[in-house]
């Protein structure tokens, strides 16, 4: 089971700085890879009365093909998107962005899509909300061959494409594809589809009724569920290594073959902070340094 952590994007702040020895810190503990999460906008609270989701306009969030680009030239661990929303971006542009952050990261990245749930984002970015479970199916498949052929043409019900193709291609032809979302269309698109999937739920009754769905669709769609990836969350927190081992531990016996440890949320404040957490955690869970 690879072990990996999730990017602070919230807490971490604006300097660059920061976000290369935060990566490059990662790395030294031995953690496999770095996750990051995805959001283009903010809503404003004073606007969207009500507003209950779980990020406004003031929380901070790093574009991840960007920031990608950015770490790929001091890290050498996996960059994984969890997720990209990938349905309120152009295909044809997600596929470049994607095979130029795998170009740059020697083949070092899995591009982890979701459907998203802010209205407010798709409205600006010029999307149909209603649409998107259906567009991004429909997406999964052009990416796939915009990263492995080298004129692809494509009319589907959300994009056209005529004799066109992307130059330079990625290291991986295709770039793995992982899903994530909670409900019963999303882990049936996940078996259908992706290479891998990130459960919203913990080891337990939850997570085997999602993975049976997931299974099943594999199935359906001919393919062998034993092949689809399954990564994990588990958080740090002030309790300190006994609940993280335990939490790791029941997603290892669940059958996951990734993990990330969480720190975001969990009441750190500075980089400084993050990265002891991240070597207690490390320390807690026997990684190899680097």
């Amino acid at each position: 089971m690879r072990i990996g952590v999730v990017f602070p994007q919230t807490e971490i702040g604006p300097d660059p700085a920061a976000s290369r020895a935060y990566a490059m810190r990662v790395e030294e503990l031995g953690f496999t890879h770095l996750l990051a999460y995805d959001h283009v906008l903010g809503a404003d609270t004073s606007v969207h009365l009500g507003w209950r989701g779980p990020y406004d306009l003031a929380t901070t969030f790093h574009e991840p093909f960007v920031l990608f680009g950015y770490l790929a030239a001091v890290t050498t661990i996996e960059l994984v998107t969890g997720i990209i929303i990938a349905p309120q971006r152009q295909t044809a542009l997600l596929a470049k962005q994607a095979a130029e952050v795998d170009l740059l990261a020697g083949g070092r990245f899995r591009l982890g899509v979701g459907i998203g749930w802010n209205a407010v984002e798709y409205e600006a970015l010029g999307v149909d909300f209603s649409t998107r479970g259906r567009r991004m199916s429909e997406q999964i498949g052009l990416l796939r061959r915009f990263w492995t052929e080298s004129s692809v043409t494509f009319d589907g019900r959300y994009d056209k494409v005529t004799g066109a193709g992307l130059a330079p291609m990625p290291v991986q032809r295709p770039i793995p594809v992982w899903i994530g979302g909670s409900s019963q269309p999303a882990y049936r698109r996940m078996g259908r589809l992706a290479d891998g999937w990130f459960p919203q739920v913990n080891p337990g009754p939850k997570l085997d009724a999602a993975r049976a769905v997931v299974h099943e669709s594999a199935v359906e769609a001919g393919r062998d569920p034993a092949s689809i990836g399954m990564e994990g969350r588990v958080s740090w927190t002030r309790d300190g290594a006994e609940k993280l081992i335990d939490h790791a531990g029941r997603w290892r016996e669940a059958g996951a073959t990734h993990i990330s440890v969480n720190t975001m949320g969990t009441g750190l404040g500075s980089v400084d902070e993050h990265l002891e957490a991240l070597a207690a955690a490390a320390d807690a869970l026997q990684l190899p340094s680097a």
